[in-house]
């Protein structure tokens, strides 16, 4: 059986004979390697040397245009004139860490805040959802006075030391730490969709019971309220309820990680665990706030704040800073001006219909499903009755999130190559 990449390792440039390449991809690709070196992440045998983006748009240094399929961090569209106007004013009057009141950081919290449940009113700013995760796990731990987490089997969540161990994907071939333990995602690819929710909080009690009995306790459950990693699983709605509610029966705290759902990209609503009719004790966020402006953040209730704030002294220097906040203010203004949310949902279902019109008529396509915008495409050789793990489904699916008027932000796994000089 041919052995599956890791997550990193799909649709990257593989260091090796550049000989192949033109003098000038091969001169910028060994500058990149001599200042990087083996940390570099390159994506495509052929690396694209991108100068300018706009929209759905990218741009290379030979001025071809590429449909961007990929990136998952400009939730409103390359190059926004509001965020990029945004940020321009005001770092231009103030950029600066949050010990000092200014209004711009506490509006754009009170209107951040507006958007999520009552009951979790309270927020934390980061400047990534790495950081993000890092603090929810360490609320966690000092809450419950446990440090056992449960997260699903081909999970990520960033790459701090401590979100790394709860990140499977970033750990391949490895076992995972004592402290953590990992569930098959809720997939309805193979299995009934009835009883998904079922399924899914009896491996999640199987995991509780574990680690109470290994004597590290149960922290809490993280997951992606999409599962991105995992292959896109978001039906039925309400499967994660069953889980939630056994999570507090044992005391733990239910962590759901927006970075990759969140901002509306599942449509219906501005965050994934809404889908569910879940209201989680713990909320993270990154990539999307700032539409490339790099920011995170945690929402939480106000007693889980309090208790972690009497214990940990904790302070993010330039998380929350006024510049970012102006970013965040933006995109939430955006996505409620351009009506990205009901877009995501309308334009999701006609993407929907085509690529099943695509699977029936061109190409064989084994399963498509998603929420919103957020749509894969499973590839045959992963269908029913194929006997492979779900966790292989990576390199031959497809994961697309479109999130404008048609299409804002696009978002496309694709196991080699990139889409160019499409029409507009």
């Amino acid at each position: 059986m041919k052995k599956e990449k890791e997550i990193l390792a799909l649709n990257a440039f593989e260091h090796g004979d550049l000989s192949t390449m033109d003098a000038t991809l091969r001169e910028a690709v060994q500058r990149r390697l001599r200042s990087f070196g083996s940390a570099s992440v390159l994506f495509y045998q052929e690396p694209l040397r991108m100068e300018r983006a706009e929209g759905v748009w990218m741009f290379d240094a030979e001025g071809r245009r590429y449909l961007d399929l990929y990136n998952n961090v400009p939730s409103v569209g390359h190059s926004h004139p509001r965020v990029v106007e945004a940020i321009r004013r005001q770092v231009g009057l103030l950029n600066t860490h949050t010990r000092y009141l200014n209004d711009v950081v506490d509006t754009y919290a009170e209107h951040l805040l507006a958007t999520f449940p009552t009951a979790i009113n309270h927020l934390v700013l980061t400047c990534t959802g790495s950081e993000a995760n890092d603090l929810a796990l360490r609320i966690a731990k000092t809450v419950t006075g446990h440090a056992g987490f449960i997260v699903t089997e081909t999970a990520y969540h960033g790459n701090t030391a401590a979100v790394t161990d709860v990140s499977p994907s970033s750990r391949p071939g490895q076992p995972l730490p004592p402290h953590v333990r990992a569930v098959p995602a809720p997939e309805t690819f193979r299995s009934s969709a009835d009883d998904v929710g079922r399924r899914f909080a009896a491996s999640v009690r199987e995991a509780i019971t574990d680690l109470e009995q290994s004597g590290i306790g149960f922290a809490g459950l993280l997951v992606d309220t999409i599962f991105s990693s995992d292959g896109v699983f978001a039906d039925p709605p309400g499967f994660l309820a069953p889980a939630v509610k056994l999570v507090h029966e044992r005391r733990g705290l239910f962590i759901a990680d927006e970075v990759q759902p969140g901002f509306g990209r599942t449509g219906a609503a501005l965050w994934g665990f809404a889908r569910h009719d879940v209201v989680p004790d713990i909320v993270t966020m990154g990539k999307p706030m700032g539409n490339g402006f790099p920011m995170g953040g945690v929402v939480t209730r106000a007693a889980l704040l309090d208790r972690f704030a009497a214990e940990v002294k904790y302070f993010n220097t330039f998380g929350g800073n006024p510049v970012a906040a102006a970013a965040g203010f933006a995109v939430l203004d955006v996505i409620a001006d351009e009506g990205l949310i009901a877009n995501a949902q309308t334009v999701g279902g006609y993407l929907m219909d085509g690529l099943r019109e695509i699977g029936n008529r061109h190409i064989q396509i084994g399963d498509v499903r998603g929420a919103g915008l957020f749509k894969p495409a499973s590839s045959p050789r992963h269908s029913r009755g194929r006997g492979r793990p779900l966790r292989q489904h990576a390199e031959n699916s497809s994961s697309v999130v479109l999130h404008e008027r048609p299409c804002r932000y696009v978002y496309h796994r694709l196991r080699r190559g990139a889409a160019r000089d499409w029409p507009a």
